[in-house]
């Protein structure tokens, strides 16, 4: 592939639900395509479905790219404002014989397919209406709104150097004669689809091989309108956990519960951009470092399994490196989620600059933090390891001298080494029923440091629980 400073890629989606995580996949390589090359990156909205697209599905999937940081040059543009130029389009086609009316009804097409298959033959239109030299069509029946079809040559082959999967060639005879625009005067897919990025100027198409079979249809349409071919690169799907095709309709969750369900952005792009194309051995990189390596090539062939421990490993990755003032303000967000108070954003960030390390998200963050805003319930089988009748006088000891001290990590690690000498126990014996009693579990990084974000009160109390 060559560089080219008028390189132009697109995302094209359909609101007709959430932005899925194949669909995000190609998003990011298109931007970082375009990116790479100095060009520019396109948000075209495909609303041609009338009945299934909504403005909610638009809002997500424009929320989604804003969240994932994909910036677009020029967008969002919808198809349905772009009526008037598909059917100039389509009257231009029709004058040049590339196209033609087409009045079969939707009972006469159903019947000629019935036929085709009791025939044993592949079911197709038939080209009643389509006009050759020397035919003559059929009477124009009265009160039949027609559809437009592309007339598709009936030789040859169409060929083209796929970017992901190499060249692939389909036959002319193997496709019909599709339908351009509906009775409706709403174009479909494939003749909208060349038309915009005709008019857009897209150089370079990603998207999913379930595109494959399209793309013979819009290469001829490309060809009839004399228009420049964009080149094509078709990406294997997204397998879910199962190995069956991750879609909308199976499997999928949308990109914004991602975000609700505390992964970070430059997380996802990076768990997106290495499910399907590789940079040497690299599992973790910058964006900038995508931009810089992304030129189309060592995309995968093969499909890529989605896999939740793994982009859970890269989260929590991201989570480590991460400035505690921003993760202070994600994990706010979870606990107003779950109604539960916020602290003060400072004491936030200590908490999160502590615990991080042993989250994979910012959930699991806000699972940990949780014990400084609600009461705890230490377990019955925790309580009864480690609050023993022998430690309960070590516990009085050391809750009388944290009331006295100032309160701060030092003095706290001072007060429980001395009430560890005093009653002749060792580090653990005393520090985990702390934190059983504290924090509600066992475990915890360590206890000085934990303490000091409580308030005095919230620990003394605890502690009188013995």
């Amino acid at each position: 592939m060559t560089a080219s400073p008028t390189i132009r890629t697109r995302i094209a989606p359909s609101p007709t639900g959430f932005l899925h995580l194949g669909t995000a996949r190609t998003a990011l390589y298109s931007w970082a395509y375009a990116r790479h090359h100095g060009g520019q990156f396109v948000l075209r909205i495909e609303d041609t479905d009338v009945a299934r697209s909504t403005q909610d599905s638009v809002d997500q999937i424009i929320a989604s790219m804003h969240w994932l940081g994909l910036d677009y040059d020029e967008g969002p543009i919808y198809q349905m404002q772009r009526l008037d130029r598909y059917h100039a389009v389509v009257e231009q086609m029709i004058a040049a014989g590339t196209a033609y009316r087409c009045y079969c009804t939707p009972e006469e097409l159903d019947a000629m397919k019935a036929g085709q298959e009791a025939r044993g033959e592949k079911r197709r239109y038939d080209g009643t209406w389509r006009p050759e030299p020397g035919k003559t069509l059929p009477p124009v029946p009265a009160g039949v709104q027609p559809v437009v079809r592309f007339k598709n040559p009936v030789e040859g082959e169409v060929t083209w150097d796929d970017l992901v999967k190499g060249p692939i060639t389909i036959a002319n005879r193997e496709i019909d004669d599709l339908i351009i625009l509906r009775t409706d005067g709403v174009p479909t897919y494939n003749f909208a689809v060349v038309v915009d990025d005709w008019d857009m100027g897209i150089t370079h198409v990603f998207r999913g091989d379930e595109h494959v079979n399209n793309t013979p249809w819009q290469i001829n349409i490309f060809r009839a309108l004399g228009a420049p071919l964009p080149q094509f690169g078709h990406c294997p799907v997204i397998l879910g956990e199962d190995g069956l095709k991750l879609s909308k309709r199976r499997g999928a969750v949308s990109v914004t519960a991602y975000e609700e369900g505390g992964y970070l952005p430059e997380a996802m792009l990076n768990y997106l951009a290495r499910l399907g194309w590789s940079h040497g051995d690299d599992e973790l990189f910058t964006r900038e470092q995508m931009v810089a390596w992304f030129d189309g090539s060592h995309l995968n062939k093969s499909p890529a399994q989605w896999d939740p421990a793994k982009l859970a490993w890269v989260n929590g990755q991201y989570m480590k490196q991460a400035d505690d003032a921003r993760l202070a303000g994600l994990v706010a967000a979870q606990l107003q989620r779950r109604g539960a108070p916020v602290p003060e954003a400072g004491r936030l960030a200590r908490m999160c600059g502590l615990f991080k390390d042993r989250c994979a998200t910012t959930v699991e963050l806000a699972d940990w933090l949780q014990m400084y805003v609600s009461p705890v319930t230490p377990g019955e089988q925790d309580v009864a390891t480690h609050v023993t009748d022998a430690v309960k006088p070590a516990l009085e000891s050391l809750r009388a001298r944290l009331a006295e001290i100032d309160w701060d990590k030092g003095t706290i690690a001072q007060a429980i080494k001395a009430t560890i000498t005093e009653h002749g126990l060792k580090m653990p014996q005393l520090a985990i029923p702390v934190r059983v009693l504290v924090c509600g579990r066992a475990q915890t990084p360590s206890v000085d440091a934990v303490l000091e974000l409580f308030s005095r009160e919230d620990v003394l109390h605890r502690l009188r629980t013995v």
